[in-house]
């Protein structure tokens, strides 16, 4: 039987993610109902205290520790309850807020992993991920860079293959522009020497098999993908650099072989609010901008709001989501944080798994 439980690693205990996880339950019960927390039950504990403490008159949920994910499903469906399942070692002193700790990067990737192992297991339809703190996870002696990368390790060691044949992509999402990055946490300048015919290439597959599971899937039309240009006016014909005609053309024309609805490359510094005006269209402008490097296609969506922007992880065999928006060590521990990118990751990964209409 389908489970419909979603799993929802705490993030890093020193940053926001354990406090906007409670406000989550308080202010959407019913979106929340069926979450489980993979934590610490003493961070998650520290967490209600101190919203409890900066929030007298809201009704906060109740904690309630569950040994697997067998009770999870049992205690499941029952607004006002935050379960939680214990997905780390318990620290003998708890991570300060707001600082860069090995320890608290320790917790926050085995917190991961326990949550990308539920969801390929089938134990949970779904994994959403508080945010973490990059620097602290590599001090906690974790080789990946980010969660995508840890996430498709992961998957690729579940599945049986290397991690070169489980390539996957980023895309930042919110109810006005969908963007997928061509490269995700790398240099500048590595990220120019990955817009290759090949790379571009892959980077619609994956976007165009993510929209036509989803998004076009119930619309009964195929994605219409675009293609920004990695140079000032997408390279003006070779006059501002060639990655466009050597790298970006070649894909879009393969890509177009295989029957797949791709146009441009358009002028990076019009395209996104060319995808946004075209967004209520039928059929729209497109569907999703495939954006050369991270910033590139990061900034117009963070723009539009970061209180809507999702993360979601194209490629994986899980369904994986995320608020847009980091760690906010400025305001950990002050119960001030704004929980509404972490509701609308929830709501996004309902929707993407089915449990949720449009």
């Amino acid at each position: 039987m389908k489970t419909q439980l979603l799993a929802l690693s705490m993030g890093d205990p020193a940053g926001i993610g354990p406090e906007i996880i409670v406000k989550a339950y308080a202010e959407q019960p019913q979106l929340m109902q069926q979450v489980c927390v993979l934590g610490d039950a003493q961070v998650m504990r520290r967490a209600l205290q101190l919203c409890r403490e900066h929030g007298p008159g809201q009704s906060w949920p109740e904690l309630l520790p569950v040994p697997d994910w067998q009770q999870a499903v049992q205690q499941g469906g029952q607004a006002g309850r935050l379960l939680l399942l214990q997905a780390c070692d318990m620290p003998e002193t708890l991570p300060a807020f707001g600082q860069v700790q090995a320890l608290a990067g320790r917790m926050a990737a085995d917190c991961i992993v326990a949550g990308a192992r539920a969801a390929l297991e089938g134990h949970a339809a779904a994994l959403v991920t508080a945010p973490i703190h990059k620097e602290a996870l590599a001090l906690g002696g974790v080789d990946y860079p980010g969660h995508t990368e840890l996430l498709q390790a992961c998957a690729a060691r579940h599945a049986g293959v290397s991690v070169a044949e489980m390539p996957v992509r980023m895309m930042l999402a919110n109810p006005e522009l969908r963007t997928v990055l061509n490269s995700i946490h790398v240099s500048l300048r590595d990220a120019i020497d990955q817009v290759t015919a090949q790379q571009v290439l892959e980077t619609i597959r994956i976007t165009h098999d993510f929209l036509q599971r989803t998004v076009c899937a119930r619309l009964s039309r195929r994605p219409r993908i675009a293609l920004a240009g990695l140079n000032p006016h997408a390279g003006e014909g070779g006059l501002f650099g060639r990655e466009e005609i050597d790298a970006i053309l070649p894909a879009m024309a393969a890509a177009r072989d295989l029957g797949l609805d791709v146009h441009g490359p358009y002028p990076p510094d019009t395209v996104f609010m060319q995808a946004r005006a075209g967004a209520r269209q039928e059929p729209p402008f497109c569907d999703a901008v495939i954006a050369m490097y991270h910033d590139q296609g990061l900034i117009p969506v963070k723009y539009l709001g970061v209180e809507q922007g999702v993360n979601v992880t194209l490629g994986l065999p899980l369904v994986r989501t995320s608020p847009d928006h980091g760690t906010a060590f400025d305001l950990a521990g002050s119960a001030r944080a704004d929980c509404d990118s972490l509701v609308a990751a929830v709501r996004m990964a309902r929707w993407m798994t089915g449990d949720q209409p449009d």
